[in-house]
């Protein structure tokens, strides 16, 4: 029996929507596509469902065969360019199975026959007789093998196509005869574009996971340097208990810092495991290792079973580590010094890491929101899918600003001066603040001082701090109180302050406000980038932020720009 005689077209519609959901689980790779597999299995009734998947410099092969053990498969195959700037896996074996992989990815195909698709699928009902047929007589020799099981008889090939580019294929076999229809692969052509942007995503989401992971972990290195009175094996017993959970599989990952012969590791770790391990190197001299493992086998990725990102941050987290120890060899007047430089290398850091994060994840992003946009173009499209479709689009929308938030800290993007009011800036922004602040019971009090000279400044970013300032100045009231601004010249820098009569912050709050995804707000209340932002405008500005706060009592906090432009 075909698959049309057993799923409708809303059947289809309901695959597109299990396989998106399965993307946004955040769950490992290796498991994601383990779950597609068993999902399109599931769908088919097939005894074999495989997935091809282009990476940067690989191609995934993985998939379940019922023939065999039912286990899932995953390896690794490399890719071989062709002149024609397309590329494809590339096989040992030489068959007609492994050829016509090949010529569907590079969308060699002849459409005049009748089991391919104007759209370069493959299908046939009886694999002995049509594969032969199905690859060109120059591309074959007469001793050339199926490559496949000749207990199969129906085979598919559905590429993976995201605008121009084929990112890989779907293979689906069948022991029966004829079990699929030209109506069958017209719905999995329609669902393989959706499983297509849906992988793009995911992996853009994926990276964007081990970046913020990257992040958490470079943060809370920070913050255990941080600590009064720690000696050095209490920081590196601490950043080694922080090693796991930065990595794809931290329920099984354990970590080690050796040091001059001193050991410092997580409960559980062998030696003797898959590892990733990068060098500590202070002075030019090699004085021990970051060592990282998995306590059970994993499949590989980009360097044996580890990320490329997971390579770039035990580099990173090594040369963390040899910072801090020559920090803590340095000379004891040099103290105060080795604080501000530790304090400007994080925000260093971090600043590289977001722009990192924006620059990977914009290109996908624009991929997402055009397609979604195209689609809902589509006469054909129904209200529930243009609903499902407006998701994308505002969730994409979303992260756009997020990106552009994290450019903004990451100083990729210079401010554009010109000469800027200060105090009409704060007038107009207000204007669209009264109304709330209306209703929450907040008062607002102006201090401006009428005498300020313009500043040398970018408007909407200025802007965008007093925006910042001002609305979590209004959080911080919600039982009501007073909302002060003011302006003020102080010698070469004009002032603004922002004053709330709210909650206040405590000590511990006090040393993260200003690190990027911390917030006191509640989950989908904020990004915590807010304060990051400002800290990353203002410093571009050439200018200071400092604040006063109390429990119970309130927030001050008070930006100094330069009335003159300041040569760096």
């Amino acid at each position: 029996m075909s698959i049309s005689k057993q799923r409708t077209v809303e059947d289809f519609r309901f695959l597109s929507r299990r396989i998106m959901e399965c993307a946004n689980r955040g769950i490992p790779k290796v498991e994601f596509l383990h779950e597609i597999v068993k999902i399109l299995l599931e769908f088919t009734g097939c005894e074999t469902a495989e997935l091809w998947l282009k990476e940067s410099d690989k191609y995934i092969h993985c998939g379940i065969d019922y023939q065999s053990d039912a286990a899932f498969k995953y390896e690794i195959a490399d890719k071989k360019d062709h002149d024609d700037g397309a590329s494809s896996p590339f096989f040992e074996e030489s068959s007609v199975i492994n050829q016509l992989i090949v010529n569907v990815i590079q969308k060699k195909f002849d459409d005049s026959l009748a089991f391919f698709t104007k759209n370069g699928s493959f299908w046939t009902g009886n694999m002995k007789s049509d594969l032969h047929a199905a690859i060109k007589s120059g591309e074959k020799s007469s001793d050339q093998n199926l490559g496949v099981d000749n207990s199969y008889n129906s085979l598919a090939l559905i590429p993976l196509v995201v605008g121009d580019d084929c990112i890989g294929l779907l293979q689906f076999m069948c022991l029966k005869n004829d079990y699929f229809t030209k109506n069958d692969i017209e719905h999995f052509e329609i669902t393989a574009e959706t499983i297509g942007v849906t992988l793009v995503n995911e992996r853009a989401q994926a990276a964007l996971r081990e970046r913020v992971k990257e992040l958490t972990c470079l943060y809370s290195i920070s913050q255990v340097v941080d600590r009064k009175g720690i000696s050095l094996g209490e920081i590196l017993k601490g950043i080694a208990d922080l090693l796991p959970p930065a990595w794809q599989y931290p329920e099984i990952t354990a970590g080690r810092i050796i040091l001059d012969d001193q050991m410092y590791s997580t409960p559980g770790f062998q030696s003797d495991k898959q590892k990733q391990e990068a060098d500590i190197i202070i002075n030019g001299i090699r004085r021990g290792r970051i060592e990282v493992v998995y306590l059970e086998e994993k499949p590989d990725l980009d360097e044996g079973p580890f990320l490329r990102e997971e390579r770039s941050l035990v580099d990173a987290i090594a040369r963390q580590v040899a910072l801090i120890v020559e920090r803590r060899e340095a000379e004891e007047e040099r103290s105060k010094l080795q604080e501000q430089l530790r304090h400007a290398d994080r925000l260093a850091t971090l600043g590289q890491l977001a722009a990192g994060i924006a620059h990977e994840i914009n290109e996908p992003l624009g991929s997402v929101l055009g397609f979604a946009q195209l689609l809902k173009k589509n006469p054909g499209i129904s209200k529930q899918a243009v609903k499902d479709v407006s998701k994308i689009e505002d969730a994409s929308l979303h992260a756009r600003e997020i990106v552009k938030k994290l450019m903004l800290f990451g100083r990729q993007m210079p401010p554009q001066k010109t000469g800027v009011d200060l105090n009409k800036l704060v007038e107009e922004g207000l204007y669209f603040l009264k109304s709330r602040c209306k209703k929450s019971g907040i008062a607002i009090k102006l201090s401006l001082d009428k005498n300020i000279p313009e500043i040398p400044a970018d408007q909407s970013q200025i802007y965008q701090v007093l925006v910042n300032l001002t609305v979590n100045a209004m959080q911080a009231m919600p039982d009501g109180g007073e909302l002060t601004l003011k302006t003020e010249l102080k010698g070469p820098y004009v002032s603004l302050t922002v004053m709330d009569t709210g909650v206040g912050m405590d000590e511990n709050t006090k040393k993260k406000i200003f690190m990027p995804f911390f917030t006191t707000k509640d989950i989908g209340e904020g990004t915590g980038i807010g304060l990051s932002v400002v800290h990353g405008i203002v410093t571009s500005h050439s200018g200071k932020i400092s604040f006063r706060s109390e429990v119970d009592k309130g927030s001050s906090f008070e930006v100094q720009l330069p009335v003159k432009e300041i040569s760096r």
